[in-house]
Protein backbone atom coordinates (compact mmCIF):
# COMPACT_ATOMS: atom_id res chain seq x y z
CA UNK A 1 0.00 0.00 0.00
CA UNK A 2 2.87 2.24 0.51
CA UNK A 3 3.54 2.23 -3.48
CA UNK A 4 0.29 3.92 -3.69
CA UNK A 5 -0.10 6.38 -0.64
CA UNK A 6 3.57 8.16 0.34
CA UNK A 7 1.98 8.57 3.90
CA UNK A 8 0.30 5.11 4.31
CA UNK A 9 2.40 4.23 7.40
CA UNK A 10 1.20 6.96 9.42
CA UNK A 11 -2.86 7.65 9.24
CA UNK A 12 -3.29 11.70 10.62
CA UNK A 13 -3.94 11.02 14.27
CA UNK A 14 -7.24 12.51 13.62
CA UNK A 15 -8.65 10.41 11.85
CA UNK A 16 -6.76 7.42 13.62
CA UNK A 17 -8.63 8.10 16.73
CA UNK A 18 -11.69 7.54 15.38
CA UNK A 19 -10.91 3.98 14.39
CA UNK A 20 -9.59 1.11 12.07
CA UNK A 21 -12.53 2.07 9.85
CA UNK A 22 -12.20 5.14 9.71
CA UNK A 23 -8.37 4.41 8.85
CA UNK A 24 -9.43 1.47 6.03
CA UNK A 25 -11.99 4.51 4.79
CA UNK A 26 -9.20 6.85 4.55
CA UNK A 27 -6.65 5.05 2.41
CA UNK A 28 -9.44 3.58 0.59
CA UNK A 29 -9.61 7.05 -1.32
CA UNK A 30 -6.52 7.58 -2.30
CA UNK A 31 -6.32 3.78 -3.88
CA UNK A 32 -9.61 2.24 -4.80
CA UNK A 33 -10.75 6.05 -5.42
CA UNK A 34 -8.16 7.96 -7.62
CA UNK A 35 -6.38 6.12 -10.41
CA UNK A 36 -4.49 8.81 -11.73
CA UNK A 37 -0.91 8.49 -9.90
CA UNK A 38 -0.57 12.77 -10.13
CA UNK A 39 -3.89 13.23 -8.54
CA UNK A 40 -2.87 10.71 -5.88
CA UNK A 41 0.08 12.44 -4.63
CA UNK A 42 -0.62 15.72 -4.64
CA UNK A 43 -4.06 15.11 -3.14
CA UNK A 44 -2.15 13.11 -0.22
CA UNK A 45 0.06 15.99 -0.46
CA UNK A 46 -2.83 17.98 0.91
CA UNK A 47 -3.96 15.53 3.10
CA UNK A 48 -0.39 15.37 5.15
CA UNK A 49 0.13 19.10 4.98
CA UNK A 50 -3.72 19.92 6.59
CA UNK A 51 -3.57 17.39 8.97
CA UNK A 52 -0.64 18.69 10.11
CA UNK A 53 -2.21 22.17 10.53
CA UNK A 54 -4.96 21.13 12.29
CA UNK A 55 -2.44 19.30 14.84
CA UNK A 56 -0.68 22.81 15.15
CA UNK A 57 -3.50 24.45 15.83
CA UNK A 58 -5.10 21.97 18.80
CA UNK A 59 -8.21 20.26 17.02
CA UNK A 60 -7.77 16.75 18.19
CA UNK A 61 -11.26 15.73 16.57
CA UNK A 62 -12.02 14.76 13.06
CA UNK A 63 -15.53 15.92 13.67
CA UNK A 64 -14.55 19.08 15.28
CA UNK A 65 -13.46 20.44 12.10
CA UNK A 66 -15.50 22.70 10.61
CA UNK A 67 -15.52 25.19 7.56
CA UNK A 68 -13.80 28.04 9.56
CA UNK A 69 -10.66 25.66 9.70
CA UNK A 70 -10.48 24.49 6.08
CA UNK A 71 -11.33 28.76 5.37
CA UNK A 72 -8.11 29.91 7.22
CA UNK A 73 -6.22 26.72 5.50
CA UNK A 74 -6.61 27.96 2.26
CA UNK A 75 -6.59 31.81 3.20
CA UNK A 76 -3.18 31.35 4.88
CA UNK A 77 -2.37 28.99 1.57
CA UNK A 78 -3.22 31.79 -0.62
CA UNK A 79 -0.49 34.07 0.96
CA UNK A 80 2.32 31.74 0.01
CA UNK A 81 1.25 29.98 -2.81
CA UNK A 82 -0.74 30.64 -5.93
CA UNK A 83 -4.63 30.69 -6.57
CA UNK A 84 -4.47 27.44 -8.59
CA UNK A 85 -2.25 25.75 -5.65
CA UNK A 86 -4.94 26.78 -3.66
CA UNK A 87 -7.92 25.93 -5.78
CA UNK A 88 -6.13 22.50 -5.77
CA UNK A 89 -5.85 22.23 -2.01
CA UNK A 90 -9.39 22.93 -1.67
CA UNK A 91 -10.87 20.45 -4.57
CA UNK A 92 -8.40 17.61 -2.56
CA UNK A 93 -10.45 18.19 0.75
CA UNK A 94 -14.06 18.80 -0.94
CA UNK A 95 -13.26 14.90 -2.34
CA UNK A 96 -11.69 13.22 0.95
CA UNK A 97 -14.60 14.23 2.87
CA UNK A 98 -17.06 13.76 0.51
CA UNK A 99 -15.83 10.58 0.89
CA UNK A 100 -15.99 10.42 4.37
CA UNK A 101 -19.01 11.41 4.72
CA UNK A 102 -20.60 8.73 2.17
CA UNK A 103 -18.88 5.91 4.35
CA UNK A 104 -20.48 7.91 7.76
CA UNK A 105 -16.97 8.55 9.24
CA UNK A 106 -18.49 12.40 9.57
CA UNK A 107 -21.31 14.01 9.94
CA UNK A 108 -20.68 16.62 7.11
CA UNK A 109 -18.48 18.19 4.92
CA UNK A 110 -16.93 21.09 6.51
CA UNK A 111 -14.87 21.80 2.72
CA UNK A 112 -18.46 22.16 0.73
CA UNK A 113 -19.12 25.85 2.41
CA UNK A 114 -15.59 27.13 1.40
CA UNK A 115 -15.41 28.94 -1.47
CA UNK A 116 -11.99 28.95 -3.47
CA UNK A 117 -9.93 31.75 -4.94
CA UNK A 118 -10.88 33.36 -8.06
CA UNK A 119 -8.55 32.64 -10.40
CA UNK A 120 -9.12 33.62 -14.83
CA UNK A 121 -6.79 32.49 -17.31
CA UNK A 122 -7.08 34.03 -20.55
CA UNK A 123 -3.35 33.15 -21.33
CA UNK A 124 -1.06 30.16 -20.34
CA UNK A 125 2.16 30.30 -18.36
CA UNK A 126 4.01 27.71 -20.20
CA UNK A 127 7.01 28.83 -22.16
CA UNK A 128 7.03 28.56 -25.84
CA UNK A 129 9.77 28.24 -28.03
CA UNK A 130 10.16 30.09 -31.47
CA UNK A 131 10.26 27.62 -34.36
CA UNK A 132 13.66 28.32 -35.03
CA UNK A 133 14.68 27.67 -31.39
CA UNK A 134 12.68 24.67 -31.21
CA UNK A 135 14.45 23.28 -34.40
CA UNK A 136 17.97 24.29 -32.79
CA UNK A 137 16.72 22.46 -29.78
CA UNK A 138 16.34 19.46 -32.03
CA UNK A 139 19.43 19.70 -34.12
CA UNK A 140 21.81 20.31 -31.64
CA UNK A 141 21.08 16.48 -29.73
CA UNK A 142 23.86 14.85 -30.91
CA UNK A 143 21.94 11.20 -32.24
CA UNK A 144 25.25 8.85 -32.70
CA UNK A 145 24.21 7.77 -29.51
CA UNK A 146 20.93 5.71 -28.04
CA UNK A 147 20.20 8.31 -25.74
CA UNK A 148 20.20 11.37 -28.51
CA UNK A 149 18.29 9.13 -30.50
CA UNK A 150 15.84 8.64 -27.69
CA UNK A 151 15.93 12.28 -26.43
CA UNK A 152 15.39 14.00 -29.91
CA UNK A 153 12.12 11.08 -30.40
CA UNK A 154 10.60 11.73 -27.20
CA UNK A 155 11.08 16.14 -28.06
CA UNK A 156 9.61 15.67 -31.41
CA UNK A 157 6.94 13.39 -30.03
CA UNK A 158 5.38 15.98 -28.22
CA UNK A 159 5.94 18.83 -30.74
CA UNK A 160 4.69 17.37 -33.71
CA UNK A 161 1.98 15.11 -31.58
CA UNK A 162 1.05 17.70 -29.10
CA UNK A 163 1.24 14.54 -26.81
CA UNK A 164 1.33 15.52 -23.20
CA UNK A 165 4.64 13.90 -21.16
CA UNK A 166 2.68 11.84 -19.25
CA UNK A 167 1.15 10.31 -22.37
CA UNK A 168 4.35 10.51 -24.12
CA UNK A 169 6.47 8.37 -21.51
CA UNK A 170 3.72 5.61 -21.03
CA UNK A 171 4.04 4.32 -24.33
CA UNK A 172 5.12 0.91 -25.30
CA UNK A 173 7.18 0.16 -28.88
CA UNK A 174 3.66 -1.46 -30.28
CA UNK A 175 1.97 2.33 -30.11
CA UNK A 176 4.29 3.34 -32.82
CA UNK A 177 2.45 1.46 -35.73
CA UNK A 178 2.60 1.91 -39.75
CA UNK A 179 -1.13 2.26 -40.64
CA UNK A 180 -2.26 3.95 -44.42
CA UNK A 181 1.49 4.08 -45.52
CA UNK A 182 2.58 6.78 -42.15
CA UNK A 183 3.20 6.11 -39.07
CA UNK A 184 1.36 6.40 -36.32
CA UNK A 185 0.96 6.91 -32.50
CA UNK A 186 -1.28 5.61 -30.27
CA UNK A 187 -1.19 7.76 -26.98
CA UNK A 188 -3.20 6.84 -23.44
CA UNK A 189 -4.41 10.12 -22.47
CA UNK A 190 -6.21 10.97 -18.88
CA UNK A 191 -8.79 9.14 -17.63
CA UNK A 192 -8.27 5.94 -20.00
CA UNK A 193 -8.77 7.34 -23.30
CA UNK A 194 -6.89 6.67 -26.16
CA UNK A 195 -6.02 9.06 -28.99
CA UNK A 196 -4.28 8.11 -31.98
CA UNK A 197 -2.24 10.70 -34.28
CA UNK A 198 -0.50 10.40 -37.86
CA UNK A 199 3.41 11.28 -37.31
CA UNK A 200 4.93 14.14 -39.27
CA UNK A 201 7.55 13.07 -41.45
CA UNK A 202 9.99 14.39 -39.01
CA UNK A 203 8.54 12.79 -36.10
CA UNK A 204 8.33 9.33 -38.11
CA UNK A 205 12.17 9.84 -39.24
CA UNK A 206 12.52 9.87 -35.57
CA UNK A 207 11.13 7.39 -34.10
CA UNK A 208 12.43 4.89 -36.89
CA UNK A 209 16.17 5.51 -36.18
CA UNK A 210 15.47 5.75 -32.71
CA UNK A 211 13.77 1.62 -32.69
CA UNK A 212 16.37 0.31 -35.20
CA UNK A 213 19.57 2.13 -33.03
CA UNK A 214 17.55 0.88 -29.84
CA UNK A 215 17.16 -2.73 -31.50
CA UNK A 216 13.13 -1.87 -29.76
CA UNK A 217 10.76 -3.11 -32.92
CA UNK A 218 11.12 -6.69 -32.19
CA UNK A 219 9.72 -6.40 -28.28
CA UNK A 220 6.73 -4.61 -28.87
CA UNK A 221 5.56 -4.59 -25.38
CA UNK A 222 8.57 -2.98 -24.50
CA UNK A 223 8.18 0.76 -23.11
CA UNK A 224 9.34 3.08 -25.99
CA UNK A 225 11.10 5.65 -23.98
CA UNK A 226 13.27 4.28 -21.24
CA UNK A 227 16.29 5.38 -18.95
CA UNK A 228 19.46 5.33 -19.75
CA UNK A 229 22.54 3.42 -18.18
CA UNK A 230 25.80 5.38 -18.29
CA UNK A 231 27.73 2.34 -17.23
CA UNK A 232 26.45 -0.34 -20.27
CA UNK A 233 25.76 2.28 -22.78
CA UNK A 234 21.99 1.20 -22.99
CA UNK A 235 18.82 1.78 -22.18
CA UNK A 236 17.59 -0.61 -18.82
CA UNK A 237 14.04 -1.12 -20.17
CA UNK A 238 12.69 0.36 -17.01
CA UNK A 239 10.03 3.81 -17.70
CA UNK A 240 11.76 6.77 -18.05
CA UNK A 241 10.03 9.37 -14.84
CA UNK A 242 8.62 12.80 -15.80
CA UNK A 243 11.63 14.34 -13.26
CA UNK A 244 14.33 12.57 -15.47
CA UNK A 245 12.58 14.10 -19.08
CA UNK A 246 12.79 17.42 -17.30
CA UNK A 247 16.07 17.33 -16.04
CA UNK A 248 17.30 15.99 -20.19
CA UNK A 249 14.74 18.60 -21.58
CA UNK A 250 17.24 21.47 -19.19
CA UNK A 251 20.53 19.82 -20.26
CA UNK A 252 19.11 19.60 -23.65
CA UNK A 253 18.15 23.33 -23.89
CA UNK A 254 21.64 24.55 -22.09
CA UNK A 255 23.87 22.68 -24.59
CA UNK A 256 21.73 24.36 -27.53
CA UNK A 257 22.12 27.86 -26.06
CA UNK A 258 18.40 28.47 -25.45
CA UNK A 259 17.45 30.72 -23.17
CA UNK A 260 13.86 30.26 -22.53
CA UNK A 261 13.15 28.55 -19.24
CA UNK A 262 11.70 25.36 -21.10
CA UNK A 263 9.54 22.63 -19.34
CA UNK A 264 7.95 19.41 -20.17
CA UNK A 265 5.05 20.91 -21.26
CA UNK A 266 6.58 23.75 -23.56
CA UNK A 267 6.80 21.23 -26.24
CA UNK A 268 3.13 20.91 -26.46
CA UNK A 269 2.56 24.16 -26.31
CA UNK A 270 5.37 25.44 -28.93
CA UNK A 271 3.69 22.40 -31.37
CA UNK A 272 0.09 23.96 -30.94
CA UNK A 273 1.21 27.28 -31.74
CA UNK A 274 3.15 26.76 -34.59
CA UNK A 275 0.62 24.95 -36.28
CA UNK A 276 -1.66 27.44 -35.57
CA UNK A 277 0.42 30.10 -36.91
CA UNK A 278 0.85 28.09 -40.50
CA UNK A 279 -3.40 28.38 -40.71
CA UNK A 280 -4.06 25.61 -39.02
CA UNK A 281 -7.73 25.55 -37.19
CA UNK A 282 -8.15 26.17 -33.34
CA UNK A 283 -11.32 23.51 -33.48
CA UNK A 284 -8.38 21.15 -35.44
CA UNK A 285 -5.78 21.97 -32.84
CA UNK A 286 -8.24 20.47 -30.01
CA UNK A 287 -8.74 17.43 -31.73
CA UNK A 288 -5.32 17.05 -32.14
CA UNK A 289 -4.11 18.16 -28.78
CA UNK A 290 -7.50 15.66 -27.25
CA UNK A 291 -8.47 18.94 -25.43
CA UNK A 292 -12.18 18.36 -24.91
CA UNK A 293 -12.76 22.30 -24.90
CA UNK A 294 -11.17 24.83 -27.81
CA UNK A 295 -11.05 27.02 -24.24
CA UNK A 296 -8.01 24.44 -23.23
CA UNK A 297 -6.25 24.82 -26.50
CA UNK A 298 -6.36 28.58 -26.26
CA UNK A 299 -4.29 28.86 -23.82
CA UNK A 300 -1.22 27.52 -25.81
CA UNK A 301 -2.21 29.87 -28.80
CA UNK A 302 0.62 32.60 -28.38
CA UNK A 303 -0.13 34.36 -31.50
CA UNK A 304 -0.84 37.61 -29.83
CA UNK A 305 2.90 37.74 -28.35
CA UNK A 306 4.14 38.52 -31.57
CA UNK A 307 1.59 40.91 -32.02
CA UNK A 308 2.80 42.66 -29.10
CA UNK A 309 6.48 42.55 -29.67
CA UNK A 310 5.66 43.79 -32.83
CA UNK A 311 4.28 46.72 -31.14
CA UNK A 312 6.82 47.35 -28.44
CA UNK A 313 8.94 47.70 -31.37
CA UNK A 314 7.35 51.19 -32.47
CA UNK A 315 8.80 52.69 -29.90
CA UNK A 316 11.66 54.52 -31.39
CA UNK A 317 13.41 56.73 -29.24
Amino acid sequence: MTQLVPFADRVPALVAAVGERASYRFFEFFTANIRNPNTRRAYARTAVEFFGWLDVRGVTQLTAIESVHVAAYIEQLQKARSAPTAKLRLAALRHLFDWMVIGQIMPVNPAAAVRGPRHIVRRGKTPVLDPDEARQLIDAINVATVIGLRDRALIGLMVYSFARIGAAIGMRVEDAYPQNRRLWVRLHEKGGKQHAMPCHHNLEAYLHEYLDGADLAADPKALLFQTYSRATGQLTGNPLPQANAYAMIQRRAKAAGITTHVGNHTFRATGVTAYLKNGGTLERAAQMANHASTRTTQLYDRRAEDVTLDEVERVLI
